[in-house]
């Protein structure tokens, strides 16, 4: 079929009959957004001339997505979360909100609850034959000064790429903990350093990717969450320089100022001191906090997680 076979008006006024518009009860959010939606969903449709079977192939790929849980992946895969972080910043410049810690995307593989220590922890259970890692830093706030009973959040994967409660091959909560930053501000995390990791072959997060001519593949990272009353929330992580996939992220989460060298340690002492019996590679990741205040962007995001088994 020829494309643009349809008038904007007679999109217009199905788009409105479909989501309730003009017609008493349901929730009017619900009506505005969906009008939108299926209105700009029909133009596409009519000017790229969709087939029937390309649109109900496109309906199967959603459903699937559904059914495999995999939306946490695809999401960020086509750069949506990345795009409501950017939203978000500059929502923050227009309240007037700077200095803090950049954001980025969360992903899909938190877990809640990890274990909760003061000031310093073991985050791994010591079977993983990885490079060992601290990572190290400093809490503030935007004038400076020191946080002291932030809760630093910490979760990573392995040195295969893998989550616990994803994989299936490690213990609960290891990679995973929440540190309380000491009366320095301070945390301190010993770990191993993580890989990176691509979607699952069979995955539609990687037939969506291959389709596009993208690969599907994320850098090495650590993810943050990092909270203090009166302090919004923020979520972040960094990668690693060298990383062959740094600033081709798949999902978008790199960002420049959150690239951090890794320091390798091997002088015998520093090792002894730092609890290892071999060389170690260091990251120091200092956050500093913006305040909670009137009009300020929420940044406290209700989002369904990984459910600890």
């Amino acid at each position: 079929m020829p494309a643009n076979l349809m008038t904007k008006s007679q999109m217009k006024k199905l788009a409105e009959q479909a989501s309730g518009i003009g017609q008493p009860g349901g929730d009017a959010r619900v009506k505005e957004i969906t009008n939108r939606l299926l209105f700009r969903l029909m133009q596409v449709i009519d000017e790229c001339d969709v087939s029937m079977e390309e649109f109900w192939a496109g309906v199967g790929f959603i459903a699937q997505t559904a059914k495999n849980n995999e939306f946490g992946l695809l999401v960020p895969g086509v750069a949506l979360e990345h795009f409501l972080d950017l939203r978000l910043d500059e929502a923050d410049k227009k309240a007037g909100i700077k200095g803090g810690t950049l954001r980025t995307i969360e992903g899909p593989l938190y877990v809640a609850g990890a274990p909760l220590s003061k000031g310093e922890a073991r985050m791994d259970d010591g079977t993983d034959p990885g490079e060992p890692f601290v990572i190290e830093g400093r809490v503030q706030g935007e004038d400076g000064n020191i946080i002291a009973g932030a809760i630093v959040d910490i979760w990573h994967a392995n040195s295969k790429g893998g989550y616990s409660f994803i994989d299936g091959e490690q213990a609960p909560y290891n990679l995973r903990r929440r540190i309380e930053t000491d009366e320095k501000g301070g945390y301190l995390a010993r770990s191993i350093v993580p890989n990176g990791y691509g979607c699952p072959p069979e995955s539609c997060t990687r037939m969506a990717m291959n389709a596009l001519g993208r690969h599907a593949e994320r850098p090495a990272h650590v993810h943050f969450f990092i909270s203090a009353p009166g302090y919004r929330k923020l979520t972040t992580q960094f990668n690693f320089t060298g990383d062959k996939y740094l600033y081709s992220d798949f999902a978008f989460g790199t960002r420049e100022e959150l690239v951090v060298t890794l320091e390798r340690v091997t002088d015998s002492a520093a090792i002894r001191n730092a609890g290892f019996n071999r060389p170690f590679a260091k990251a120091t990741f200092d956050v500093t906090l913006t305040k909670e205040r009137a009009g300020a962007p929420k940044t406290e995001v209700a989002r369904e997680h990984v459910m600890a088994a």
